[in-house]
C-alpha cells in the first residue's frame, strides 16, 4: 500500500508546492512526540512494578475518564484578531496533560501556521480568479454585442466583401509616432480598430445597445468606456497586416494635413472577430484550469489535515480529531463556495457560446482527458529494442570484416551510404534523449507539459517516444543491413543506390502523412514548429520555439549532412556515383556556410522577436551569444577549406571567446546555478535533485563538451578509423551535451514558475479600455 505522504507528493499542483501544507514536517513532529511518549512509556513501566498502578492507569482509559476528557477536549482553538479581515490567524492550547507538552505545543504552533498559510494562499488565489472572471465576462458581453451588430448589418443585404462593422479615422494631430514610449509600443504589437455603426437614427444605435464614437481616431466607445480592440501579431499575416496598417495610417495623417480635417474607412471583420472569439475561449479554457486547481488545492489540504490530526491521535492516544478538524473545516479555505460557483459560471458560459450547447464538447475542452498508457507501446519498444540490436550488430560485424570504415578503403560507401546513417543516428539519438528527460521530469514532478505549452491529449510520452526511436532505427538499421549485404555479394553500387533513397522517401512521406496515423497531431506540431523557427523573426516566439532553435543549435552536422544527401540525390549524382559534384559547385560550397551558421541565425531573431515583444535588453544580450556562435561556425567552415594559419589564429579566438559566452549563459541563465550567496553554494536555493554532486558534475561534463571545437584545430583520430565516424562520435557528444542541458533548462523554468505560483497560462484578451486622455 502507498503511504499518504507519497500519494499527497503526487497528486499536488506542483507550481504550488511550497503553498500546500507541508505535510512531511508535520509529520517529523509527531515522529518526535511518539518518541519522547515511548521513552517515558519505558522509563515508567520500570519504576511502576506494581500492579494496582497498572489496574489504575487503565481504568483512565475506561469510560467514565475517557467520557469526560471527551467532553472537555484536549485541546481549545482560539481564533484570534488579526491586522485585516482577510487574515485567519489560530492559536491551539493544550487542556488535558501530555506526555511531553513542550513537543505537542510545538506541534499545534506548527499546525496553526500551516492553517494560516493555506487560508491565505487561497484566499490570493480565489481573489485572483474572481478578478479573471470579472474581466472575462466583460470581454464576452462586448464579443457578443459586436458579433450582434455584424449579424444585423449582414441580414440587411450587405456584400460579403462588405460584410464588416464600418468605422471611421479621425485626421488628429496624434499619431503613433507622437505617443510616449510605452504607448508606442502598444500601438506597433496591436491591431486598433475604430468601430462604427451606421445608423441613420439614434433609435436605432440605442436598440443594438451600443453608443460609438471615435476616440483619437483608434478606439470605439461601449457603455461609457473607450475600448481598443488588440490582436497578437503570432504570425507573418498578422504581422504584415499590422506593418501595412501603420503604413496606411501614416499616409491618412500626412494628407489630412494637407487637405485639411478628414475622415478615413476601416473596417472590423468577421476574421478580426474570430480572433478576438478564439482569445477568450483560450482565456475562460485557462480560467477553469486555475479553478480545477483550486479546488484540487482544498481538497488535498483538507485530507493532509485530517490524516495528520488522526495520526495524533494515534500516537497520543488523545481526541483532538474532532475539535481541530471542526475548525479545519469552518475556515475560509473550505468553506468558501465562490470558485465552485465560478466554475459553474464558466461551464455554462462555455457551453453556450462556444460548445453550440453540447455540453459533451465543451468538456472535451475544460477537463480533457489524458490518454492511458498502454501495455502494447512497452511490448513493441521491447521487441523492436531487440531487433535492433540484433540487425546493429550484424551490420557492425559485417562492415569490420568488409573494412568499410578504415581510411581510404571504400570511398564510395562512405561518401554515399554513410551519410544517410549519420543523419538518422544522430537524429534518433536526439529523440531518444528528450525521452529520457521526459521521464526524469516527470520522476522529479517538473511541469514540462506546462512550460512547453503541450496538449495533454496528444503530447507524447516517453514511452511513445522511445517506440518512435526503436522503430525508426530498426528500419534504418534493416535496410542499412540489406545494402550492405548486397554490396558484399558483389553488387554494383549503381544497382544497389536506391535502397538509401527509397528509406530517405518513406521517412518524409511518413512526415508529412495526412491521414491519422503514426502519431499525426505531433508531426503536424513538430512541422509547425520548424515553420515557425524557418520563417523567424516573423513568427511570435513561445518556450518550444526556441526550445526546439536550440536544438537545431547541436544538430549543425546533421543539417550539412541532409545538405548532402538532398544535393547527390536531386541533382543526379546517384546515377553516375559522382559523390564529388557537390563538393565541387561553388553554390554548394555557399550553401554549406549557410547551413553552418543558419540555426544560430534562426535563434537570434527568435531573440530579436522576444526583444521586440518584450523589450527585455536580456534578450538582447542572448542575441550577441549567437551572433559569435555564427562567427565561430564560419571560421570553422572556412579553416576546413582553407587550412591556414591566419584562419586557425582566428578560429581559435572566436570559438573561445563563444565557449566562454556561452558556458557563462548555460551556468547562470539557463541552468541558474552559480549563485554565491545561495543556501547550496556554487548552485541555487532550490534543486529538484537531492545529490548536489550531480550538478557539479554536469557542470563539468558541459564544459568538456563545450570544448568538442578542439578536435578541429588538433586534428585527433583513433587509430586506423575514417574521419567521418570520429565526426559522427564528436556530434553524438555534442547531442548528449543538449539532452542534459534540456534538463536543467526546464528544471529552472519550472522553479522560477513555482516561485511565482504561475500555474496556468495568462491569455492576453482583445478589448482594453483607456482613457481619454490617451
Amino acid at each position: 500500500m502507498v503511504k499518504f505522504s507519497k500519494q499527497f507528493e503526487g497528486q499536488l499542483i506542483p507550481e504550488w508546492k511550497e503553498a500546500f501544507v507541508d505535510y512531511c514536517q508535520l509529520k517529523k513532529g509527531l515522529k518526535k512526540i511518539q518518541l519522547l511518549q515511548n521513552t517515558n512509556n519505558t522509563s515508567t513501566m520500570q519504576q511502576d512494578s506494581n500492579s494496582s498502578n497498572t489496574l489504575i492507569s487503565s481504568l483512565r482509559n475506561f469510560s467514565l475518564f475517557g467520557h469526560r476528557n471527551r467532553e472537555h477536549g484536549a485541546i481549545q482553538v482560539h481564533k484570534k484578531a488579526a491586522s485585516s479581515e482577510s487574515e485567519d490567524l489560530y492559536k491551539t492550547e493544550l487542556v488535558e496533560q501530555f506526555a511531553d507538552n513542550n513537543a505537542a505545543n510545538e506541534f499545534f504552533t506548527r499546525l496553526d501556521l500551516q492553517l494560516h498559510k493555506v487560508n491565505q494562499f487561497y484566499r490570493k488565489k480565489e481573489k485572483e480568479l474572481l478578478e479573471r472572471g470579472d474581466s472575462l465576462r466583460e470581454q464576452m458581453e462586448i464579443l457578443i454585442e459586436l458579433k450582434s451588430v455584424l449579424k444585423k448589418k449582414s441580414d440587411k443585404g450587405h456584400s460579403k466583401e462588405d460584410d464588416s462593422i464600418g468605422g471611421t479615422i479621425l485626421s488628429d494631430e496624434e499619431s503613433i509616432r507622437g505617443k510616449p514610449g510605452e504607448e508606442q509600443w502598444e500601438n506597433r504589437m496591436a491591431y486598433e480598430f475604430n468601430i462604427s455603426e451606421p445608423t441613420r437614427s439614434a433609435e436605432k444605435e440605442q436598440t443594438m445597445g451600443m453608443k460609438v464614437r471615435t476616440v483619437s481616431g483608434r478606439m470605439f466607445h461601449y457603455q461609457g468606456k473607450n475600448l481598443r480592440i488588440s490582436i497578437p501579431l503570432t504570425n507573418p499575416s498578422r504581422t504584415f497586416s499590422a506593418i501595412s496598417y501603420l503604413l496606411w495610417d501614416d499616409l491618412v495623417n500626412q494628407s489630412s494635413k494637407k487637405s485639411g480635417p478628414g475622415t478615413s474607412r476601416l473596417h472590423i471583420n468577421k476574421t478580426k472577430l474570430h480572433h478576438a472569439e478564439k482569445m477568450i475561449r483560450g482565456a475562460f479554457i485557462e480560467l477553469y484550469k486555475g479553478v480545477d486547481y483550486l479546488q484540487t488545492y482544498r481538497n488535498l489540504n483538507m485530507l493532509a489535515f485530517a490524516r495528520i490530526l488522526k495520526k495524533f491521535d494515534k500516537v497520543t492516544n488523545k481526541e483532538v480529531f474532532p475539535i481541530y478538524l471542526k475548525v479545519v473545516e469552518s475556515s475560509y479555505f473550505n468553506s468558501s463556495d465562490k470558485v465552485m460557483k465560478l466554475a459553474d459560471e464558466v461551464e455554462e458560459i462555455f457551453v453556450k457560446h462556444f460548445a453550440g450547447d453540447n455540453r459533451r464538447k465543451a468538456m472535451k475542452y475544460l477537463k480533457p482527458t489524458q490518454r492511458k498508457d498502454s501495455h502494447s507501446i512497452t511490448f513493441f519498444t521491447g521487441l523492436l529494442t531487440g531487433c535492433f540490436i540484433a540487425l546493429f550488430s550484424g551490420y557492425v560485424i559485417m562492415a569490420h570484416l568488409a573494412g568499410l570504415y578504415r581510411p581510404h578503403y571504400d570511398t564510395i560507401y562512405m561518401e554515399t551510404v554513410y551519410p544517410v546513417l549519420s543523419m538518422f543516428s544522430l537524429l534518433f539519438l536526439h529523440f531518444f534523449l528528450y525521452g529520457c528527460n521526459i521521464f526524469a521530469w516527470r520522476k522529479t514532478r517538473i511541469n514540462y507539459s506546462f512550460i512547453l505549452e503541450l496538449a495533454p491529449m496528444k503530447e507524447l510520452k516517453y514511452r511513445d517516444v522511445f517506440l518512435i526511436c526503436t522503430a525508426s532505427m530498426t528500419a534504418v538499421m534493416g535496410a542499412l543491413f540489406v545494402h550492405l549485404s548486397l554490396v558484399a555479394k558483389g553488387h554494383s553500387y549503381a544497382h544497389v543506390q536506391a535502397i538509401p533513397a527509397l528509406l530517405l522517401l518513406a521517412f518524409l512521406l511518413l512526415l508529412f502523412c495526412p491521414f491519422n496515423i503514426f502519431y499525426k497531431s505531433s508531426r503536424y506540431r513538430f512541422l509547425c514548429v520548424i515553420r515557425n523557427i524557418i520563417f523567424s523573426p516573423l513568427y511570435k516566439v513561445v518556450m518550444l520555439d526556441f526550445f526546439m532553435a536550440d536544438q537545431l543549435c547541436s544538430q549543425v552536422p546533421m543539417l550539412r549532412n541532409i545538405e548532402y544527401i538532398a544535393c547527390y540525390y536531386i541533382t543526379g549524382s546517384y546515377k553516375t556515383q559522382d559523390y564529388g559534384y557537390c563538393m565541387r559547385t561553388k553554390n554548394y560550397r555557399d550553401l554549406a556556410y549557410a547551413v553552418s551558421f543558419l540555426p544560430y541565425y534562426w535563434r537570434a531573431m527568435q531573440c530579436a522577436r522576444r526583444w521586440f515583444d518584450e523589450g527585455h535588453t536580456s534578450h538582447l544580450v542572448n542575441l550577441g551569444k549567437y551572433v559569435s556562435a555564427m562567427l565561430a561556425a564560419g571560421a570553422k567552415v572556412v579553416y576546413e577549406n582553407e587550412r591556414s594559419t591566419g584562419w586557425l589564429c582566428l578560429l581559435v579566438v572566436m570559438s573561445s571567446g563563444a565557449t566562454v559566452y556561452q558556458l557563462y549563459w548555460d551556468f547562470v541563465k539557463d541552468w541558474g546555478l552559480l549563485q554565491f550567496d545561495s543556501k547550496n553554494p556554487w548552485l541555487r536555493d532550490e534543486l529538484m535533485l537531492r545529490q548536489k554532486f550531480i550538478y557539479f558534475f554536469s557542470m563539468g561534463l558541459n564544459l568538456v563538451l563545450r570544448l568538442a571545437w578542439l578536435q578541429t584545430v588538433l586534428h585527433s583520430s583513433f587509430g586506423s578509423v575514417d574521419y567521418r565516424v570520429t565526426g559522427l562520435f564528436l556530434a553524438a557528444l555534442e547531442v548528449v551535451r543538449r539532452g542534459q542541458w534540456n534538463f536543467y533548462r526546464l528544471e529552472n523554468e519550472h522553479l522560477n514558475n513555482a516561485g511565482n505560483f504561475r500555474a496556468v497560462e495568462t491569455v492576453p484578451l482583445p478589448f482594453h479600455e483607456v482613457d481619454d486622455e490617451d
